[in-house]
């Protein structure tokens, strides 16, 4: 499959005047981030990460830039304009050298990741615009000045449309160049520009928020619908040559049992719930979090390790819901202090932490003896 550069211009710059929330659209609180964190929250989870530009209002940039960097680790802001059109412009400016450009309005805060994806698929097989919809359900009329039915509209020729928008990059830039009206969608400037734009299956979470009833409505649906994602994480550390190393292992000391070798203190029940756990929540992996050429985590026990993890998912949103680990190894017998080992990583994680034991009968690195290998899934939710 081909990859395309892709950009999301994530358009946020509204005063939000009909919420009546007393802040712009896009800060007000949605099940305890900013709609604005939600709307990221998908971006970030896209198949394909893309480049990032928010667009939001000028006093509202510096917040921004710490928002983007916590979600999703690298984007762009820039001020808005006094209108969606203006904004949308003002974002195009930062797109680089991109081949597809979706834009979405931060108040869509629940679109899932999986349309956007669907979006910039259907770009990149098409090499035309994208729009997502949804059908009408209810019967609409067409009707006079005066409020008379006038006629009554066909509604299996309409669609809902929604965002993100896509549409090939260089179509976007040449349609806003030319643009002589204000129109609410991208797709229309397309249109005018003479390009085809096609529908594609939208998704009823991709509602706009727009009135206090839209945002009760949000929160309802983040109170019974909470998003999960599962991660999986590995270590393995060999038995060091140095007899003196003293043996951690799941957050515990084992006097007597010979030490693992590691930049760290080489506890692979910690490393790999870390692992897991960071790939949960998209957050990257503990060799680019944690490097080795980092000295803060020269012999940093497992603790360090856990509670930092935790921090970060906390801050990006997520919390843990529960991990399982594995461990492998012939040495230490694990069975007698189990109980201790899950409590305390549980309280670490502030979250249930099951760990389990078993050897290789005897086969491979771990059933030699030379080494500990742990595997750890790890439940998260946002």
């Amino acid at each position: 499959m081909t990859t395309h550069r892709l950009a999301v211009i994530v358009v946020a710059a509204g005063s939000g005047v009909r919420l009546g929330a007393g802040a712009p659209k896009a800060f007000v609180p949605l099940g305890g981030s900013s709609i604005l964190e939600h709307a990221l929250h998908a971006v970030a989870g896209m198949a394909q990460p893309p480049r990032v530009i928010v667009v939001v209002p000028a006093d509202r940039c510096a917040e921004t830039q710490r928002v983007v960097e916590r979600v999703i680790g690298t984007g762009e802001v820039i001020a808005g304009g006094p209108t969606r059109q203006a904004s949308v412009a003002a974002g195009l400016r930062l797109i680089g050298d991109a081949d597809i450009v979706l834009v979405h309005d931060a108040a869509r805060a629940l679109t899932p990741s999986a349309l956007f994806d669907r979006v910039a698929d259907a770009v990149a097989a098409s090499g035309n615009g994208a729009v997502p919809g949804v059908p009408v359900a209810d019967t609409i009329k067409r009707t006079s000045a005066g409020g008379a039915i006038v006629a009554t509209v066909d509604r299996a020729e309409l669609s809902a449309v929604q965002t993100p928008q896509g549409f090939p990059a260089g179509q976007l830039l040449a349609a806003y160049a030319a643009a002589e009206r204000e129109v609410t969608d991208d797709a229309q400037l397309i249109a005018d520009a003479g390009h085809p734009v096609a529908i594609v299956e939208g998704d009823p979470l991709a509602f706009k928020i727009t009135t206090a009833w839209d945002l009760r409505r949000a929160e309802d649906l983040l109170r019974t619908t909470a998003l999960t994602r599962i991660g999986v994480g590995t270590d393995t550390h060999a038995f060091a040559e140095n007899t003196v190393e003293p043996l951690w292992l799941a957050c515990l000391e084992w006097p007597g049992e010979r030490g693992l070798a590691g930049h760290s203190d080489g506890d692979p029940v910690a490393h790999a719930i870390v692992d897991a756990l960071l790939s949960a929540a998209g957050l990257g992996d503990i060799g680019t979090v944690f490097g080795t050429s980092d000295p803060r985590f020269a012999g940093a026990h497992g603790s360090v390790f856990l509670a930092e993890v935790r921090r970060m998912l906390e801050h990006a949103g997520w919390r843990v819901e529960n991990v399982s680990v594995q461990l492998i190894g012939n040495r230490p017998r694990f069975s007698a202090r189990k109980e201790e080992a899950e409590r305390t990583v549980s309280e670490l994680l502030g979250a249930p932490v099951s760990i389990s034991a078993t050897t290789t009968d005897g086969l491979g690195f771990t059933g030699r003896g030379e080494g500990v290998a742990a595997i750890a899934t790890a439940l998260v939710a946002r």
